[in-house]
């Protein structure tokens, strides 16, 4: 029972399981301490410890150490005493002889033959000091001193003393009797004997003394000491090695333990015994029973004398009997005992004491149950967490369907059925009262089965569960299909089959979100499934729940997203306009985040020329489509205007700067890019100006490919005023350029250097339409799953051809009108065009005629024969004509009423030397503004309907 008691005390303290009392202090050669290291550090040898348990035993916090000290202070107490009382003793006896000595030396020289002749003598002294001297000597005393009655000395052991008188208690002797105490003389503090000294008739004639100091007798005392001392302490080492001795024996059989500490300990023991609801084995190295609590002995049903016997003898089950004894270790392995389920675990006690196992016993039958129970209910939270993160996972209304019914299959149900209403799928509101939806996901079920199928509508019984689900916003269980009549009115067609082919048990769940109905969820079970219960409609309505809020979601987008493309495929442009100077393809690819601001156009521009933009909005979404609507919008605006890139670039970073500035709502920059480039190809020059867009790719007819430098301005709203410089290049007819955003070459994974590299791979090669160029580019550049916007516009450059251009220089005289309207109307006649040749001179008559009275030199006038016909006159002054309301007796202000009558279009364009006035006219029948002679139009020119 010791063993045990020390092997419990280690296990309570080690496993810390007592909340009644705190663990205690670890100390010098504690259990804690040995526990820390004894795992995991080999034995220490005898020698490392002494310093330790000399500590323990020297300590007062454990038992073995107050035992030692207390029976130490014992030991010096009785030696103390002993050394005291044989001092004492010692000082007693040399008084008590030193009392004798002077006694009898001082009676014996007072009984002395001749002493009485000798005090009658002339001279007594000379007879009596050599004899007391003498007599001293042999006696041993300090002195035999001879008085006579009246105080006179006549002998003493200080030869100057004689003959002094001395005053002292010898009254006693006088009256003669002898008597010795201790008197302070001559010598001393001394102890003396006073003896009378009678003569023959009994008369007393002297006295003698004999007197011994004190120093004398404490010199005898001391003289014993050494001898009294030795011994006491050989008595006291002997006393406390045996002290030691039982002290050590104790420490370690209490382990270092202090008081508290082992009442703490049995307190301990007491409750494992009795209090602990889990049992408690100590089995010794033989698989001998040694100790069991009352626990242990309830659980396995132990008789009252167990402790002692082998375990195998305890009539246990088999199995348990053999592990218990088996002495390997174990954790929570599940055994019988009668009809408990024991989890029993087993440790051995080694290192913290004798070879053994601890053995703990716990009943799990009641357990049994509820751990079935909890298991599922992990698997159900586990499922939940799991649906948290698999659906939704894109924002798709038929694809989160789908990952609803994934996740279900097979963890909670077999079949799951997602149906969800039309508007829903379509991204809209649902309506508040809905009969019908439609099938949007089945999983568990494989080939032709009875259930509806994907895409079908279902309309709704009356007494059917999905109606009785959306009359009360809840689920609707159907425990057992066979039992249970109200389901078939929805599956009046396939109601056999579907129990055919297993399935039992049923529950309808409302897709519901924001109070809103979105759709219905069916989750069924067949085969070997347990039917649902009231937990399971629980859990469905939670699963459903969440799912729903991500079927919302995806609606939610989906409406979005439709409202963003829509407004974006509004705001691009849908056909390429017609014009002669480039052949286009283009392409324009959203990216997977949804809708964004990329954007390109083309522009045709007077003068034959055309006008090349793309563009690029930060961002995704509806407000990114609104922007790039709006810019695109104020480009082709600036462009009407007919402005170069660099002052078109400039207006329209004014107008991003306004637009930040208005948008509050939004919190942040817009941030636009813009290319911008202008072809003439009269010329075959391109005017480009870029702000913060990457410049254009150009393809020459040879196949080779290079980057321009165009030069780079600050990005749109970010100007600041910031001049915008442009770059001109003149292009062989038949090269190709090639404008586009950076979604094209920028991308996560590459750089943009990377992707210029791979744009120059896919443009370079034998000459490509456009259209072939767009493909080929696309179809090398483009990632599978782009982050970013993707526009690519291709143009492919032409001339136009020398014989439709005429140019002429006109002198600055009224008279040089005539000519130059006779040398039009020749060239007209030469290109075919006779019929609009009298329209035409009228034009060309009004605007020279107010080139020169109005303009400065040179003046020129250029015909330009292409899809229509372009008159230009321009002349060196910056002013700008404009039409206005003449009066009635008004001679002039008329010339531009005729020009606007007869022209399809019109306007003025500056140059670096002037400007150039223009106009363009159809040269197919129907394509005139209206069909009138001169002659009326001259006439309207004064009606106010003419204006």
């Amino acid at each position: 029972m010791s063993n045990y008691r020390g092997d419990l005390r280690r296990w309570l303290l080690g496993s810390g399981t007592s909340a009644s009392a705190p663990p205690p202090r670890p100390r010098s050669g504690h259990h804690q301490e040995h526990q820390e290291h004894q795992e995991h550090a080999p034995p220490p040898k005898a020698g490392a410890q002494r310093p330790q348990r000399l500590s323990s035993l020297l300590s007062a916090r454990s038992v073995a150490g107050e035992v030692f000290l207390l029976q130490l202070a014992v030991v010096v107490l009785l030696v103390a005493a002993a050394v005291v009382a044989l001092v004492v003793q010692a000082r007693s006896s040399a008084m008590l002889d030193a009392r004798h000595r002077t006694l009898a030396a001082a009676g014996t020289f007072a009984e002395s033959p001749g002493i009485v002749a000798a005090l009658r003598s002339p001279h007594p002294s000379a007879v009596l000091q050599p004899s007391a001297e003498a007599a001293r000597k042999i006696a041993g005393v300090d002195g035999i001193n001879v008085y006579t009655l009246d105080g006179v000395t006549l002998a003493h052991s200080d030869p100057r003393q004689i003959g002094k008188r001395v005053v002292g208690p010898f009254s006693k002797a006088a009256a003669g009797k002898s008597f010795t105490e201790t008197l302070a003389g001559s010598l001393g503090q001394s102890v003396v004997s006073v003896v009378p000294v009678k003569d023959a008739d009994g008369r007393v004639i002297a006295v003698v003394s004999s007197p011994v100091t004190v120093q004398n007798v404490q010199s005898m005392v001391n003289g014993q000491l050494p001898v009294v001392l030795g011994s006491a302490a050989a008595v006291l080492a002997l006393s406390a090695g045996g002290t030691a001795l039982v002290s050590r024996r104790l420490l370690r059989r209490t382990h270092g333990l202090g008081p508290a500490e082992m009442t703490r300990m049995y307190e301990h023991h007491d409750a494992v015994l009795h209090a602990v609801r889990e049992g408690v084995l100590i089995v010794g190295a033989g698989g001998r029973l040694l100790l069991a609590n009352d626990e242990a002995r309830r659980l396995l049903d132990l008789p009252a004398a167990a402790e002692g016997l082998p375990v195998t003898d305890l009539g246990l089950e088999k199995a348990i009997a053999e592990l218990i004894a088996s002495g390997r270790s174990a954790t929570d392995e599940l055994h019988m005992a009668g009809d408990r389920l024991l989890a029993v675990n087993i440790r051995p006690t080694a290192p913290y004491g004798q070879a053994g196992t601890v053995v703990t016993l716990r009943d799990t039958t009641e357990l049994r149950a509820l751990s079935g129970r909890a298991e599922v209910a992990r698997e159900r939270l586990k499922l939940l967490y799991d649906a948290g993160v698999q659906v939704g996972t894109t924002l798709n209304v038929e694809r989160t369907a789908e990952e609803l019914a994934e996740v279900a299959v097979p963890r909670f149900a077999d079949v799951v059925t997602v149906d969800l209403l039309d508007p829903v799928l379509r991204g809209e509101e649902p309506p508040e009262a809905n009969t019908e939806m439609r099938r949007t996901a089945v999983v568990g079920l494989q080939g032709n089965h009875p259930l509806s199928p994907v895409g079908e509508l279902i309309r709704f019984a009356p007494t059917g569960p999905m109606a009785a689900g959306l009359a009360g916003g809840r689920a609707v269980l159907e425990a057992d299909l066979r039992a249970t009549h109200r389901w078939r009115a929805q599956h009046q067609a396939n109601a056999r089959q579907i129990l055919d082919r297993g399935i039992h048990s049923l529950i309808v769940v409302p897709l519901q979100a924001r109070g809103v109905v979105l759709g219905m969820a069916g989750y069924w079970r067949g085969q070997d499934s347990p039917p649902f219960d009231e937990e399971d409609v629980s859990f469905a309505e939670e699963l459903t729940a969440r799912a729903a809020v991500s079927v919302d979601n995806a609606r939610r987008f989906t409406r979005e997203h439709t409202m963003a493309v829509t407004l974006q495929r509004s705001l691009l442009p849908r056909v390429v306009p017609e014009q002669s100077a480039v052949e286009v393809a283009h392409r324009y690819l959203a990216a997977q985040a949804g809708v964004g601001g990329d954007w390109f156009d083309v522009i045709p521009l007077p003068g034959t020329r055309v006008a090349l933009v793309v563009g690029d909005v930060v961002g995704h979404g509806l407000h990114a489509a609104a922007t790039m609507g709006r810019l695109r919008t104020a480009v082709y605006n600036f462009s009407t205007l007919d402005l170069p890139p660099d002052e078109l670039l400039s207006h329209l970073d004014e107008l991003v700067t306004h637009i930040d500035t208005d948008d509050q709502e939004w919190q942040g920059i817009t941030g636009a890019t813009c290319l911008c480039a202008i072809y003439d190809p009269v010329s075959g020059q391109v005017t480009a100006a870029t702000a913060g867009h990457p410049g254009p790719a150009l393809v020459g007819p040879d196949g080779t490919v290079s980057f321009p430098e165009v030069p780079v301005s600050p990005p749109l709203g970010l100007g600041a005023g910031t001049p915008v410089e442009t770059m001109t290049l003149t292009l062989p007819e038949g090269s190709r350029l090639a404008l586009f955003t950076d979604g094209l070459i920028e991308s996560r994974d590459r750089d943009p250097d990377a992707g210029l590299a791979a744009l120059r791979a896919a443009l370079s090669g034998p000459a490509r339409t456009p259209e072939e160029t767009c493909t080929a580019v696309i179809d090398a550049m483009l990632p599978t799953r782009p982050s970013d916007d993707v526009a690519l516009l291709v143009a492919r450059t032409r001339l136009l051809d020398p014989a439709r251009i005429a140019e002429w220089d006109v002198a600055p005289d009224p008279a040089a009108v005539s000519p130059m309207r006779n040398a039009c109307a020749r060239q007209l006649a030469e290109w075919g065009l006779e019929d609009i040749s009298f329209t035409t001179e009228l034009i060309l008559s009004e605007l020279m005629t107010n080139a020169i009275r109005y303009g400065t030199e040179p003046i020129r006038v250029r015909l330009l024969y292409d899809r229509c016909l372009v008159c230009e006159v321009s002349d060196g002054s910056s002013t700008s004509p404009h039409l206005r309301r003449a009066a009635d007796t008004d001679e002039g202000g008329r010339g531009l009423f005729l020009v606007a009558q007869f022209a399809v279009r019109w306007g003025t364009r500056y140059t670096a030397r002037g400007k150039i006035i223009w106009s363009e006219q159809a040269l197919h029948e129907g394509a005139a503004p209206a069909a009138m002679d001169p002659g009326e139009a001259l006439l309207a020119a004064w009606d106010d309907e003419g204006f």
